[in-house]
């Protein structure tokens, strides 16, 4: 690269970087990772912990065997109702620029007590989705490899299950120690796969495979009877109180993860302005590209009576050989997928391991010691990343966990040849809802109390109204999340597993309540601020970077 322009990239970079650390000073801490990352890398790894290809190639089936083709429709609501918490967390994010968001904001808005739990139950659920995205590639994973080395791997094996996602998990871990950079390398790698994914194969279905008119995108395919839904699910004949509450499920799943933009602020040069940017960038872009991927995917579905049967059981990777015969494009499909799970994977356990980081610094979890060590030449929470890798692959053995007969437990029903992890994996959206709307409910509340913010990102007389209906939505899709049945629509074996994610939520819950009256981390936490500054008026926090 010529000298000049690297410079004044430098020159620039030093030019922001004093009001960054001067802010962070402000709010009680030192600048001690590397602040680098551009607009486009905070972008890119909020992107890909979103992830339109890792969300759309794996729940498409479920949502379109649900609720047909015009499930599409569903897809503005979820992300529009995001959008409004995108929009209180860009206002908290552009006043808090600090690793860990979440629990950060919350701490500032209700107290050090209330703060904890946020972080608990946000932190969990970014360990089990690591665990979830690592143990999801594997299937893809193993049909790339077996058709280009003529191997025999076994996607669905738990064994192999196992070794191909630790084999990932490592690689993760490896390249969140080494740095921020890169972090940020592979998450803009990553979206530019994700863009292949999504607009690339969109454009080739709208080419070669477009079997119906454009009318068929508004259509329920007879998905409401149970005489012609593929998935054999009774709606009685309701769509919106019956096979959309399922079928949005899907995108559900998908629209979260732009927070993790302000999980890695304290690595953003101009935080204050990017985060916010960055946030609301990665739902609006992952909800367009989403869409445009599922109307060419509707739109490829076979014409005729098994066309939806097999858009509902063979998903996508049916969809796609039906259109496309060409044996490299179908390894090319594998390698977009493949790479944007582990670019997820990877910008998940990085946001993670910030929050760990972020709790380690305020005395919040046990071992803080360890877990807020930071590697004095990489600049990385090591500590930290450590934990959001040993825990996720403890989950992982979970996979060897699957009852041959159905498990009573009170209430609720256990069913038979279900893995332990997939029972866990809906807690990550559960854990997600529930934590965002405690920050939503927090805000709310701070603001009715006369909090205003401090950072140059403000909604204005628009901050309460937005904030009451990210909470009204929030709260929607967690009972819709956590029900065994919604109104007309029964879930089955198709989702949930009766009331099983409200048990883990509980389970969480509890293990947390017990350590929060034993720690009393809330104390902790109060203390370490104390002491920060007490440093700070002795002269030790300056607003510089520390090498």
């Amino acid at each position: 690269m010529p000298e000049g322009p690297w410079e004044d990239e430098l020159a620039s970079h030093h030019h922001h970087h004093d009001p960054d650390a001067a802010r962070l000073a402000e709010l009680g801490y030192r600048q001690e990772l590397d602040r680098v990352m551009t607009l486009f890398e905070n972008f890119s790894v909020a992107f890909c912990y979103l992830s339109p290809v890792v969300g759309v190639y794996s729940l498409y089936a479920l949502s379109v065997g649900s609720a047909g083709p015009a499930y599409l429709w569903l897809i503005p609501v979820v992300v529009i109702g995001q959008l409004f918490v995108a929009l209180v967390f860009g206002e908290l994010g552009s006043s808090y620029p600090i690793a860990g968001a979440l629990f950060q904001w919350s701490k500032r808005l209700l107290g050090n007590g209330y703060g904890w739990w946020v972080g608990w139950m946000y932190g969990w659920a970014l360990i089990i989705t690591v665990a979830s995205v690592d143990t999801g590639v594997p299937g893809y994973f193993a049909s790339l490899v077996n058709n280009v080395f003529g191997t025999h791997w076994d996607g669905a094996a738990p064994n192999d299950i196992l070794l191909i996602s630790t084999g990932f998990l490592v690689v993760q871990t490896a390249f969140n120690i080494f740095g921020v950079r890169f972090l940020g390398s592979i998450s803009r790698i990553g979206t530019w796969f994700e863009v292949l994914g999504t607009l690339g194969v969109a454009v080739i279905l709208f080419s070669v495979a477009t079997h119906h008119s454009f009318s068929y995108l508004f259509s329920s395919a007879g998905t409401t009877h149970v005489a012609t839904n593929p998935l054999g699910v009774n709606f009685i004949g309701h769509w919106w109180t019956g096979a959309a509450l399922i079928a949005i499920l899907g995108p559900v799943y998908i629209f979260y993860g732009f927070e993790s933009a302000g999980d890695v602020a304290e690595e953003v040069v101009d935080a204050q302005r990017r985060v916010p940017r960055a946030m609301v960038s990665a739902l609006v872009v992952g909800g367009l590209v989403s869409m445009i991927l599922v109307a060419a995917l509707d739109l490829a579905i076979p014409s005729g009576p098994k066309g939806l049967a097999l858009a509902a059981t063979g998903g996508v990777p049916a969809i796609l050989s039906a259109a496309i015969s060409s044996k490299l494009f179908q390894d090319l499909i594998l390698l977009v997928i493949t790479f944007a799970f582990f670019s997820c994977g990877t910008a998940v356990q990085g946001a993670g391991a910030r929050l760990a980081f972020s709790y380690a610094r305020d005395h919040a979890v046990p071992g803080w010691h360890f877990i807020r060590r930071i590697s004095p030449r990489r600049r990385t929470p090591v500590g930290a990343i450590l934990i959001a890798a040993i825990i996720p692959e403890l989950l992982s053995f979970l996979v060897h966990f699957t009852p041959s007969k159905p498990i009573h437990i009170g209430f609720i029903t256990y069913p038979a040849h279900v893995n332990a992890l997939s029972a866990l994996v809906s807690f990550g959206v559960s854990g997600i809802y529930i934590s965002f709307q405690m920050v939503v409910l927090a805000y709310l509340i701070a603001r009715l109390r006369g909090w205003r913010p401090e950072g140059p990102f403000q909604l204005g007389r628009w901050a309460v109204p937005v904030a009451v209906l990210g909470l009204i939505y929030g709260v929607a899709m967690i009972v819709n999340i956590v029900a065994p049945t919604g109104l007309n629509s029964p879930r089955g074996a198709l989702f949930n597993f009766d009331w099983l994610t409200l048990l883990v939520v509980f389970v969480i819950v509890v293990i947390g309540a017990v350590y929060f009256a034993i720690a009393r981390p809330h104390i902790s936490i109060a203390a370490a601020t104390a002491s920060r500054e007490l440093d700070q008026t002795d002269g030790a926090a300056t607003p510089v970077e520390q090498s």
